[in-house]
């Protein structure tokens, strides 16, 4: 199973250490990784860039809005990803809580949602609504393919024919 590892470093305390306390800092979560990855738990990461070059994007009124930098104010940026495999998230934890990173701040490990039924169903739908004379709200449940699907949010699986028959809103379903 794979799981996403954030971890977050206080940019401030970062810029406080010596060359020499960042460049043994980076060894050592290097070498961990090299010890991850020969391990087969290495599937990736990458360092990200300061908060103050980040941009956030929110829907709004009907557009998307920009603002610069980081949506949260907080102490604690987030300062990299990695993502690792392990069987569980006991392993997972077990292989993060030896990552040296760990020193400079928290990790957020986090399982990875497999959202293929739920793209799949709604390749299905999108295909139906293509191919319908009418708008697919307009159609009898009858003359809809069911489609099942996974909730992302809440992890349920959900089968149905079409939105309004059924009265269910798209809010809050991957891919619907």
């Amino acid at each position: 199973m794979k799981y996403i590892c954030l971890g977050y470093y206080d940019e401030k305390d970062w810029a406080n250490k010596t060359e020499g306390e960042i460049n043994g800092m980076m060894d050592e979560c290097f070498a961990y990784d090299d010890v991850l990855r020969k391990g087969g738990h290495f599937a990736g990461g990458e360092a990200l860039s300061s908060h103050r070059n980040a941009t956030t994007l929110r829907y709004k009124d009907g557009k998307v809005g920009m603002t610069d930098g980081p949506y949260a104010e907080t102490k604690e940026q987030i300062g990299g990803i990695l993502i690792l495999e392990a069987k569980d998230m006991d392993e997972a934890i077990r292989l993060m809580s030896k990552h040296p990173g760990v020193k400079n701040g928290p990790f957020d490990i986090r399982p990875v949602e497999d959202l293929t039924p739920a793209i799949q169903a709604s390749e299905k739908w999108r295909a139906a609504k293509r191919l319908a004379p009418l708008s697919p709200l307009s159609l009898s449940p009858s003359t809809l393919p069911h489609f099942t699907s996974i909730n992302a949010l809440s992890g349920r699986t959900v089968t149905r024919t079409s939105k309004r028959s059924q009265g269910l809103s798209s809010k809050g379903n991957v891919g619907f």
